[in-house]
């Protein structure tokens, strides 16, 4: 498995990174991601299918996706109608800000999409220019260095996020799990359901009743991933989160997620993440810093 690792660090000055109209298609989408920030993906144009966390989505205009850190995701565009896109990264304490006597939060938008397994938008045509607005003045001061065009950046975002907050509190299930037979359904819920269970391939396409090998490269076209490689990427994620949210011993950690033994663990963490686990929760536990 070769996934891609975006390199973002949480100790950044500014932990925020920009895609503005990237072109995505079949040939030059890249084939997973599994990162720590928060993403914001917009389509601009195109069609495909979005694989996240379990489920797919239709993809096309004015289609906005809520990506909380740690989600496995892949964008499949169709080959007559490639995808352009724009994507937000950001680090959470980037969208911080005083409570004012409130329980309001910025990033509620990613909590609520994890808690009901929806991660897709819809937006009417108002909210679309007005999203399409604040893009195109991040890519903006992004692209000119003038006095203070980070502190813009940040303004821009949390304009973007009050929106996706208030006028679009509920993500809608309209177009998920398109294109995606029953069985590949079924078998990526079983996964989710017990991620650290010895379940295997002979046992999960016994279960969908579909031939081994066709399984497989089902799995894989749809998913980017092999099965295996999946299954990984889901117990590495639950790790990463006990690494941060707990102070159990990474060797109970990596049990705990059904590794076999703490050097497997350590291999399959530091292959997947670039870090070794305990350098992962030293840096991701980064200081806060005043944004504005």
């Amino acid at each position: 498995m070769k996934p891609i690792r975006k390199q973002f660090d949480a100790s950044a000055p500014f932990p925020l990174e920009f895609n503005y109209l990237a072109l995505k298609d079949s040939q030059n989408e890249l084939p997973n991601h599994l990162h720590d920030w928060h993403e914001i993906v917009y389509v601009h144009a195109g069609k495909g299918v979005f694989f996240i966390d379990g489920s797919f989505y239709a993809m096309e205009r004015g289609d906005l996706f809520l990506l909380p850190g740690n989600t496995v995701h892949r964008a499949l565009p169709e080959e007559e109608a490639p995808l352009t896109v724009s994507a937000i990264y950001f680090h959470g304490r980037i969208a911080q800000w005083n409570s004012f006597g409130d329980t309001f939060s910025y990033v509620q938008c990613f909590e609520q999409a994890n808690k009901w397994k929806c991660h897709k938008l819809s937006v009417d045509t108002a909210d679309r220019d007005f999203i399409e607005t604040i893009l195109v003045n991040i890519n903006r001061e992004l692209s000119v260095d003038r006095p203070g065009h980070r502190h813009a950046v940040v303004l821009h975002l949390l304009q973007l996020l009050l929106l996706l907050n208030r006028q679009i509190p509920v993500p809608t299930a309209e177009g998920k799990n398109t294109g995606a037979p029953e069985w590949m359904r079924t078998t990526l819920r079983t996964i989710d359901e017990h991620p650290f269970d010895d379940i295997g391939l002979s046992t999960l396409s016994a279960k969908a009743a579909v031939n081994p090998s066709h399984f497989t490269r089902v799995f894989k076209l749809l998913t980017g991933m092999t099965l295996t490689e999946y299954v990984t990427a889901k117990r590495i994620s639950r790790a990463k989160e006990l690494l941060l949210s707990s102070d159990a011993p990474v060797y109970a950690i990596a049990n705990e997620c059904g590794f076999e033994s703490l050097p497997h663990f350590h291999r399959t963490f530091k292959k997947l993440t670039g870090k070794t686990p305990a350098g992962y929760k030293r840096r991701s536990q980064a200081p806060d810093i005043p944004l504005l």
